[in-house]
């Protein structure tokens, strides 16, 4: 039999030890390379390299302690039967029966309570309280699970979220520090404190009254009598905390129908824009607003516009030019990056191996069937009564990718950087194909200067005030992920047809990308950005403020960030991007951008 390798040996003691502490034998632990995540008796907790490094595994054995201690202490049938349906409510809902659970089950156990801080470390890294500069940005969920647990551990709260903790800390204390206190008193209780949890919820007017799941809210007051019974009747008979998207949307375009006739047109075009952003979900009109409202547990609330995307477009790079032509234009595109693809082709190839050394293979000696074992021949002839070794090859589990490549196609990209980023695309989706990593390539522009038909029409309407965003989108698909490099080669040619290059509208184009990303089954996704400046449109600026593109581009980032699933970095071409993305590098060079991108990839699958 093969030697089992310490990262073998991990992983039977971290399976024991969560079995031991959830009390539960059936508990199956597996390992992960994406999101750690628990479903019923399946539990998943990040994969550790295979030095086991120090700090990956505390990483490992916080989430494992984590969903061992839910499993063992929290009742998920009780937590259900008041949690409230309004989502920022129930947001801190969960949290704090979270905070209960960790102080509870971690009581007594030094190894266990720094296992969870680590954990909770990594949770924060990605958290907007991190980030947050006023009070506004600090989520409340997150705020008041640290205020919790330091309540019930005596535990401060992780430097990293100190400095967001204290624009809000003395407003919570000043509302619920009496029911903060209150709780540590039914630790052990998990129906009393969920009690206290909700009167908690009560006096921040997270709620109103008694939260009842399945009836109809009667206690409301009379100014509030309207809002509550749409809100009945689009919850009615739903479980509470499990609303559907649909619930949501048809909430939102209520609020929007109230709104005055003045905007009317505005509204209608808003929710018909830019392929679905998450603001266009109703929030601002699926809850009474509250004076805590800001405190960003949902995407934020897209003040963004579009005055008409009646002649906005997603289309193919081969229907925007013949076959021929796109022929010709590749053949251009090699001529002129002949000595680039050379380096970038050497780099592709380091990011290969690094791949391939992921998907390291193992193998199952001394089988009954499969591949004849040549090194444990010469025991046969030594013993003819020994039978024969076989072997099984077993392959170790590798994330299942997809990798989405958005490059600006603005007419400030023209010449060398657009030409580069082009080349460096067709040879990054040949890399990662051979590595059974599936690629997308998109681009996105405008499909006029200055206008186009929208500005017409703006100007045909009397030229209202604040129209939003003015000029016709074009989305440019150059190789789906599902479509073999070969068959899309030639598309990428496109980039280099004189004329197309015009203006880019970022936010829009983001979100465009991020949703066909989301919604592909790969259990991994990465969206990469290449730009050269922050977003311009001459028409748009011209008759609204002079950030409203980069103000949408903001929200859309910090949204993708801190609540989507996919993983977003920015590569800058002349234009510091750090400034808008968490996770950016900068180059002056295009020359630079091929091996900026493979090294950039490479980071991303060496640090998972």
């Amino acid at each position: 039999m093969a030697a089992e390798t310490p990262l073998d040996r991990f992983k039977a003691v971290l399976g024991g030890a969560a079995r031991a502490l959830s009390e539960e034998a059936e508990l199956e632990l597996a390992f992960t390379a994406d999101a750690p995540s628990q479903t019923g008796k399946h539990v998943k907790v990040p994969m550790p390299a295979r030095q086991l490094p120090a700090d990956q595994v505390a990483e490992a054995r916080g989430f494992a302690d984590q969903f061992a201690l839910r499993m063992r202490l929290h009742d998920a049938t009780v937590h259900q039967r008041g949690a409230p349906g309004e989502p920022i409510a129930r947001a801190v809902y969960d949290a704090v029966e979270n905070a209960r659970v960790e102080a509870l089950g971690s009581r007594g156990y030094q190894g266990i309570s720094d296992n969870l801080d680590t954990a909770l470390g990594l949770r924060l890294r990605s958290d907007p309280i991190t980030r947050a500069r006023n009070k506004d940005e600090v989520p409340l969920s997150t705020a008041l699970g640290l205020m919790v647990r330091e309540r019930l551990t005596g535990r401060a709260p992780p430097a990293t979220a100190a400095p967001g903790m204290a624009l809000v800390q003395d407003w919570l204390e000043d509302k619920i520090g009496a029911d903060l206190d209150a709780l540590g008193l039914a630790i052990d209780d998990q129906a009393a404190f969920a009690d206290l949890s909700k009167k908690l919820l009560r006096d921040l007017e997270l709620t109103e009254g008694e939260v009842l799941p399945e009836e109809d809210d009667e206690g409301g007051s009379e100014d509030e009598g309207q809002e509550e019974q749409e809100s009945d009747e689009g919850n009615e008979g739903d479980d509470p905390g499990q609303q559907g998207e649909g619930d949501v949307e048809a909430r939102g375009e209520q609020q929007q129908d109230d709104e005055s006739e003045g905007e009317g047109e505005l509204d209608e075009n808003s929710v018909d824009d830019a392929e679905g952003e998450p603001g266009d979900d109703g929030d601002e009109g699926m809850l009474p607003v509250r004076p805590n409202r800001p405190f960003s547990d949902l995407a934020p609330s897209f003040d963004y516009k579009a005055w008409t995307t009646q002649f906005d477009e997603v289309v193919s790079a081969s229907d925007l030019c013949d076959a021929d032509e796109l022929v010709r234009l590749r053949a251009y595109l090699d001529q002129q990056l002949v000595h680039l693809q050379s380096a970038v082709s050497k780099l592709a190839n380091r990011l290969q191996r690094r791949l391939m050394a992921q998907q390291s293979r193992s193998w199952d000696f001394d089988q009954e069937e499969g591949l004849l074992d040549a090194a444990r021949l010469a025991r046969v002839v030594v013993n003819p009564t020994h039978s024969l070794s076989y072997k099984i090859e077993r392959d170790t589990e590798f994330r299942d990718t997809v990798v989405t490549l958005l490059i600006d196609n603005s007419g400030s990209m023209r010449g060398r950087p657009i030409g580069i980023a082009a080349i460096s695309a067709d040879i990054l989706a040949r890399t990662l194909e051979r590595c059974g990593v599936k690629t997308e390539i998109l681009g996105f522009t405008t499909r006029a200067w200055k206008g186009g038909q929208s500005r017409e029409a703006w100007l045909a309407a009397g030229r209202p005030p604040h129209p939003g965003r003015l000029n016709d989108i074009r989305h440019i698909v150059y190789k789906e992920a599902d479509a073999p490099w070969r068959r899309a080669r030639t598309s990428l040619g496109l980039m280099m047809r004189e004329g197309l290059l015009k203006e880019n509208i970022d936010g829009e184009a983001l979100l465009w990308a991020h949703n066909r990303l989301i919604v592909r089954p790969e259990d991994r996704k990465i969206l990469m950005v290449i730009s050269d400046g922050a977003p311009v449109d001459d028409s748009t600026l011209s008759v609204n403020s002079g950030s409203y593109l980069e103000k949408h581009l903001r929200q859309v980032i910090a949204w993708i960030e801190s609540r989507s699933p996919v993983e977003l970095i920015a590569i800058g071409i002349g234009h510091d991007v750090t400034r808008y993305y968490q996770r950016a590098v900068t180059i002056m060079d295009a020359e630079q951008l091929g091996g900026t991108i493979i090294e950039q990839l490479a980071a991303l699958f060496d640090r998972e």
